[in-house]
């Protein structure tokens, strides 16, 4: 159960293509919900190649969160859509490494500015 900010995915429409922009704990309570976005974001018209889940307000993700972006991809895959997750933060990045869920997904990672 989250004890933060409830968990929100909102979906935006660019030019690119349908962009999920999550926020908040991505867990077992958040899953669901990341879900419900995916699947408004694949019903969008014409359907898009590329979809991303931007991750960069997403604070935490534990292993529900990453079942729920293996799902993402198996059922991005099914619709011939390439999923990406963009700028997840580096607790969240390195969930995604330690898992190997970054070798199933692309991950597109923010520009550091040193």
């Amino acid at each position: 159960m989250s004890i933060g900010p409830p968990f929100t995915a909102t979906v935006r429409h660019t030019p690119a293509g349908p962009v999920v922009e999550a926020a908040g704990e991505l867990d077992l309570d958040g899953a669901p919900i990341l879900h419900a976005a995916l699947h408004r974001a694949l019903a969008i018209p014409p359907a898009s190649p590329k979809l991303v889940i931007d991750l960069a307000a997403v604070t935490f993700c534990d292993s529900a969160g990453i079942d729920a972006l293996l799902l993402a991809r198996t059922e991005t895959d099914r619709q011939g859509v390439t999923l990406h997750l963009g700028h997840p933060t580096h607790a969240v990045a390195r969930v995604l490494e330690i898992t190997g869920a970054d070798q199933l997904i692309p991950v597109d990672l923010p520009h550091r500015v040193d």
